[in-house]
C-alpha cells in the first residue's frame, strides 16, 4: 500500500469510525445536544453546566424561526426555554461527535491534495467528489440541527455518507497502477462482477431503509419517554418499511452467498478477504437483527448494526472492484 492508498484508507476508517459515534449520538437522543452549529450552545468547547451558558452569544431569532418550522410558537422561545434543554451528557456527546468529523475533512483534503501528480487520473476525480461530498454532508449536518432531527434531512444525511464511504473505497483500491484484482477467468468475470454489483445495490437499498427505521425510532424515543425500548417492536412490526426491511435482509445474505459461491467457483478457492469478509458481518448483521426483532431493541446493539452496516458497505465496493482487472494487475495480498 502506498502513501496515498494510506491517506484515502485513512479518510475513509475516519468516516466509518464517525458513523459508529453517529449511531451513539442517535440512540442516546443527544442530537440536539447543540442547539446551534458550527458552535456548540455559543461556543468552540461547549459548556460543563447550565450555569456556564452565556445567552449573549445564542442567535434567538435561529431559534425562533427554527421552532416556527416545526409549527411551534416563536414567541415560546425564551432564554428560560432555551436552557431547559440543555443536558450536559448530550452536549458532550454531540460534541464529541462533531470532533470526529474533523479527521474525516482532514484526511479527505490529504487525499485530495495527493491525488495531484498521480498517474490514475480517475482518481482526482473520485477524491475531488469525497472531498465535496463531506463539505455537503457537514452542511447537511447543520440541517439536521436546525429541522429539529426532521425525518428525510436524516436520510439524505446518512445517503450521502454512504456515497462518500463508496468514492473512498474506490479512491483508496484505484491509487496505485496495477490495484489487486481477483484471478477470474475472462468469462467468469462478467458473471461474478454482476453478481457482485447487484448485491451492492441491495446493500444501499437496505441502508436506507435502516435510516428511515432509525428515524422512527429516533420520534418513538421522544414521545414514549421512559418507556421499555421492546414496547416499541409493535409499533415498528406494523409498518410497511420495517417489514420490508427485516425481510429484504434475506435477500441480502441469499445474494452474499451467490457471490461468494462464483467468486470461489471462478477462482479456484481463492475467492479473497472482502469476500470473506463480508460474508463474516453479513452473519453479524443478521444475528443483531435478530436480537433487535426477537429479543429487545438494545442500544448498544443498535450502535453495531449502524457502524457494520458502512463497514459492509466498503468491504462490498471493495469486493466490486476487485472484479476488474486494470492494466498488468496482479493478485494483492489483500485479496488472497
Amino acid at each position: 500500500m502506498n502513501r496515498f492508498q494510506k491517506l484515502a484508507s485513512a479518510a475513509l476508517v475516519s468516516v466509518l469510525v464517525l458513523i459508529f459515534v453517529g449511531a451513539i449520538v442517535r440512540v442516546t437522543g443527544a442530537g440536539l445536544g447543540c442547539p446551534d452549529w458550527p458552535t456548540c450552545w455559543g461556543s468552540v468547547i461547549p459548556p460543563w453546566e447550565v450555569e456556564q451558558v452565556d445567552l449573549e452569544k445564542l442567535d434567538f431569532e435561529k431559534f425562533r424561526r427554527k421552532a416556527e418550522r416545526l409549527g411551534r410558537d416563536p414567541a415560546t422561545v425564551t432564554p428560560e426555554h432555551i436552557l431547559e434543554s440543555f443536558n450536559p451528557r448530550h452536549v458532550w456527546t454531540e460534541f464529541v461527535n462533531r470532533l470526529f468529523a474533523l479527521p474525516v475533512a482532514l484526511f479527505s483534503l490529504a487525499t485530495f491534495v495527493a491525488a495531484f501528480g498521480r498517474p490514475q487520473r480517475v482518481v482526482w476525480f473520485t477524491a475531488l467528489a469525497s472531498l465535496l461530498l463531506v463539505g455537503v454532508n457537514a452542511v447537511m449536518g447543520a440541517q439536521v440541527v436546525y429541522s429539529g432531527l426532521k425525518p428525510g434531512v436524516l436520510t439524505a444525511h446518512m445517503a450521502l455518507a454512504m456515497l462518500l464511504i463508496a468514492t473512498l473505497s474506490f479512491t483508496a483500491w484505484r491509487g496505485r497502477e496495477s490495484p489487486w484484482s481477483l484471478e477470474l477467468e475472462p468469462g467468469d468475470r462478467p458473471r461474478v462482477r454482476a453478481a457482485v454489483l447487484v448485491l451492492l445495490g441491495l446493500v444501499v437499498a437496505e441502508g436506507i431503509m435502516g435510516t428511515q427505521i432509525r428515524e422512527m425510532t429516533d420520534e418513538m424515543q421522544k414521545s414514549h419517554g421512559g418507556s421499555p425500548r421492546e414496547e416499541w417492536l409493535d409499533e415498528l412490526e406494523a409498518t410497511p418499511v420495517y417489514l420490508v426491511h427485516r425481510s429484504f435482509s434475506w435477500l441480502i445474505v441469499a445474494m452474499s452467498l451467490v457471490a461468494w459461491w462464483l467468486t470461489r467457483r471462478a477462482t479456484g478457492g481463492r475467492s479473497g478477504v472482502p469476500a470473506r469478509a463480508v460474508m463474516a458481518v453479513v452473519l453479524v448483521q443478521m444475528v443483531l437483527g435478530v436480537i433487535m426483532a426477537q429479543v429487545r431493541i438494545l442500544a448498544s446493539v443498535q450502535v453495531l448494526h449502524v457502524g457494520l452496516a458502512g463497514v459492509l458497505l466498503a468491504l462490498v465496493v471493495l469486493w466490486a472492484c476487485g472484479t476488474w482487472r486494470v492494466g498488468s494487475a496482479k493478485p494483492d495480498p489483500a485479496g488472497d
